[in-house]
């Protein structure tokens, strides 16, 4: 422990945002720099208590108290090894995740935490800076040959550990570049994809090999289809992270759903980062001029706000069926489990009519497209015999013009090709079954990340990947040295 009063010293501070005009106008990553004294004085705060609820709180059980400690004391080539001892990326957790372990700290009992995600990017971001990132070469090669269908944080996190165990490793990726979600799904100004080249360049350098437009298991006619067979003759091994892609409906019946300019999410976002790797002069579909309606509050939401803001939207509503969070933990929901409590991105502070308890009825429209979106408020109504369940609150109906409609409503499990030509067996949310060895249904076939969990965040796909790594090793060479931080039934503390 560094400075043992660091805590009492200094309040929670986080580097500040760049003015929204200013950023408005790029694509760039939106946090100004944060001076490196202040970080250390944020480090101090730090406690490093006897039971690290930080630990726990992080799928991946991040050894937070010793690079805190070790930022503080101004040794940060000794902090980046202890951040990737537990984490392959913590440049992009340090970005995207929500950050679960501040949710733990103990600082948070009765103060702010410790700003633990700010002091995990920092760390990496100075090491790729300083060049002490470099290539981890197995030292024996197993002769042993794995396949990983999905390059997303799960795919990635599996086949890097397998590599470095001496494997030799495919990743198939069906998209024209490398990254999943990371590559198509998050826009720039949540995480520059050179932040996601960099690290892709390490694992080439390894001698992980990726092929993309590789559709694994789809249908024979498909210009990219890679028959299951492939994999399964020439690979001793077959790890599956391919993600839950499937897209959540919940207006799927309502009137005018057919109508043009109602679309979902993950069709609207991958043109929109394509134009940022210069593949698109403009997107096919945009928000320019338009009066937008997104419905769903999550981050997806929240990344398809920032992208239509940046598209030069007239007008965004962004609509949630769900009542608003409280600002603060309620009683019923203590530290430290994740704090169900109002979230303000920093799309949020870009523009933006945001509404709760909104259901979304109807669509109308004229010559095909649509023109207007109605609904009505709601009150959540809990009785004995179930769930809470919405109902209409009278008097409250709208009808909204609107010119593009986003559906930002979630994920609902993985796609069927290759589950349902190996044959696999699902559990009954239609996630890929799996043993507490990661292995599904199939010989030597192994699932992992958002496909056999459902839809998560990605400390928890980083996490299963590396799991499911050591487990693949093992099952491959009969042991494994490779870490195993989690097992496929844990569950988040909530």
């Amino acid at each position: 422990m560094g400075d043992p009063r660091g805590f009492l010293l200094h309040d929670r501070r986080l580097p500040t945002r760049r003015p929204v005009p200013v950023r408005l106008k790029d694509w760039q990553e939106v946090y100004e720099p944060f001076p490196e004294s202040e970080l250390r004085d944020q480090a101090s705060r730090c406690m490093d208590c006897g039971i690290p609820f930080c630990n726990n709180g992080c799928p991946l059980g991040n050894l937070i108290p010793d690079w805190n400690d070790l930022v503080y004391r101004n040794d940060w080539k000794q902090a980046i090894d202890r951040l990737h001892a537990t984490n392959n990326f913590p440049e992009f957790t340090g970005r995207l995740c929500p950050a679960p372990c501040e949710a733990a700290c103990v600082a948070g009992i009765n103060t702010d935490p410790v700003t633990i995600k700010n002091i995990e990017v920092t760390i990496v971001d100075r090491a790729w800076a300083e060049g002490w990132i470099t290539p981890i070469i197995a030292s024996k090669k197993t002769g042993k040959r794995v396949a990983v269908v999905g390059s997303g944080p799960a795919g990635l996190a599996a086949a890097q550990q397998l590599t470095r165990a001496g494997h030799d490793v495919v990743v198939f990726e069906r998209a024209d570049r490398v990254g999943g979600l990371l590559r198509y799904g998050i826009p720039e100004f949540k995480m520059e994809k050179a932040v996601l080249d960099r690290r892709l360049a390490q694992m080439e350098a390894e001698g992980t090999v990726f092929r993309t437009n590789a559709y694994v298991g789809s249908d024979p006619s498909h210009p990219d289809h890679v028959p299951v067979s492939e994999l399964t003759d020439t690979f001793d091994g077959i790890v599956l992270a391919g993600g839950a892609t499937l897209a959540n409906d919940f207006v799927a019946n309502a009137p005018g759903r057919e109508l043009d300019g109602i679309h979902q999410a993950m069709d609207y976002l991958p043109p929109a980062n394509r134009v940022q790797e210069g593949d698109l002069d403009e997107p096919p579909i945009t928000a320019a001029g338009k009066k937008v309606v997104i419905l769903g509050g999550g981050d997806t939401g929240a990344d398809c706000l920032g992208t239509a803001n940046r598209q030069g939207a007239e007008i965004v509503h962004q609509f949630e069926i769900m009542p608003r969070p409280p600002d603060e933990r309620s009683e019923q929901n203590p530290w430290p489990t994740w704090p169900l409590i109002m979230r303000t991105a920093s799309a949020h502070e870009e523009g933006v009519e945001r509404r709760f308890s909104v259901n979304t009825t109807e669509f109308v429209g004229s010559d095909g497209r649509v023109t207007h979106l109605r609904g009505h408020e709601v009150a959540w109504v809990t009785n004995e015999s179930g769930p809470p369940r919405p109902e209409q609150i009278e008097g409250t109906d709208f009808e909204l013009e609107v010119d593009l409609v986003l559906l930002a409503m979630g994920f609902r499990g993985p796609e069927g090709g290759i589950i349902d030509k190996l044959g696999l067996e699902t559990d009954d949310r239609g996630n890929v079954a799996r043993d507490d060895r990661w292995a599904t249904s199939a010989d030597n076939v192994f699932a992992c990340g958002d496909m056999g969990r459902g839809q998560s965040l990605i400390v928890w796909a980083i996490a299963e990947g590396r799991s499911c790594a050591a487990a693949v090793d093992e099952a491959l060479m009969g042991a494994t040295l490779l870490p195993s931080p989690i097992r496929p039934t844990d569950r988040p503390m909530t």
